[in-house]
């Protein structure tokens, strides 16, 4: 997938922000994509099919170059669906969670993620059959990132841009600070982003938001 930088975007901040040095625009571009990111889910990712392994639990996953994994959308084990859950919820099924009894095998139910580079299963897979697990993510860039995938920074460049703008122009002592200019952006990236969360929810199909019940066991 292309890239694009995050200082690609200095041309429309420089006339709100002039003088402002380059590697400032693009820590607090870079600050603002990663929230985006958080709080529309917009970015969104389909790993690689993974074959599972009996008796193993713990698997990395397999990202884009500078992304991180920020949510589950949908985690499937051979075509049925499985959920996504906390280490809390999997000790209160599993108990004695990850148990080393070939016996406690079974198709794994449960997914969540360890930390920003791998992800659980509960139960630990068996061998009775072979288990493909395919997930759809949300993404984010990571702390070190110079840019991130240019169909998705395309999509959300008004957004990041009203997200960077109200920090740039409060920092203290600047000859462009305006708290003024500053608290239009920050209405502005509130109004894109709760937007933006709901076009990435309903889809380009414009389908109505349902809820639905889930049972608790």
């Amino acid at each position: 997938m292309a890239t694009r930088t995050f200082l690609s975007l200095a041309q429309r901040l420089t006339p709100s922000v002039p003088g402002c040095p380059q590697p400032v625009i693009e820590q607090y571009v870079r600050d603002a994509a990663i929230e985006v990111c958080e709080r529309t889910l917009a970015w969104r990712y389909q790993q690689p099919t993974i074959r599972l392994t009996p008796g193993v639990y713990e698997y990395p996953y397999t990202n884009p170059s500078q992304a991180e994994v920020h949510a589950f959308l949908t985690v499937s084990v051979n075509g049925e669906s499985i959920e996504p859950a906390t280490l809390e919820d999997v000790h209160r099924h599993y108990p004695d969670w990850p148990s080393t009894d070939p016996a406690k095998r079974a198709d794994p139910r449960y997914v969540f993620q360890l930390d920003a580079d791998n992800f659980a299963l509960a139960p630990i897979p068996d061998a009775s059959v072979n288990y493909d697990l395919a997930m759809i993510v949300a993404l984010k860039p990571i702390r070190t990132a110079t840019g991130m995938d240019k169909t998705v920074f395309d999509d959300l460049e008004n957004v990041i841009m009203h997200g960077a703008l109200p920090h740039l122009l409060v920092l203290p002592n600047k000859n462009w600070s305006d708290r003024e200019l500053a608290a239009y952006h920050s209405k502005q990236y509130l109004s894109k982003t709760v937007e933006r969360r709901a076009r990435a929810n309903l889809g380009a199909g414009r389908a109505s938001m349902s809820v639905q019940m889930r049972p608790f066991a």
